[in-house]
């Protein structure tokens, strides 16, 4: 009886230690975007990503500056052949982005991005 009491003992303090580990929500996987600018279009590697914190990959595959802005954050100017990173937390919903360089986004240089 004693073993047996024992052994229940055991189980029980192992599954008080584990539950709460088990039982906590893990947290969100940072996402990451690739970001591919060219004259004048952006191309995303994903169109739709989950809310959270999302890192930005920039590669200007063209011949001028590009810069990446969304969310209210903007990434530094990228030169020509050059790359950079814009971390950002997006909420919920259908977000805008676009080059705030001369007229690229009226050139077309913008998109939205959906944020699940």
């Amino acid at each position: 009886m004693n073993r047996i009491a024992l052994a229940l003992g055991v189980a029980l303090a192992a599954l008080v230690l584990v539950a709460p580990v088990a039982a906590r929500p893990s947290a969100a996987a940072a996402t990451t975007v690739t970001v591919t600018m060219k004259e004048f279009k952006f191309t995303l590697s994903k169109a739709k990503v989950p809310h959270g914190k999302v890192t930005f990959k920039l590669t200007n595959k063209g011949k001028i500056p590009h810069d990446f802005s969304i969310a209210g954050k903007k990434s530094k100017s990228i030169a020509a052949g050059k790359t950079g990173t814009l971390i950002v937390t997006l909420k919920k919903g259908k977000l805008p982005y676009k080059c705030t360089l001369d007229s690229h986004a009226k050139l077309g240089m913008k998109g939205v991005l959906t944020v699940t």
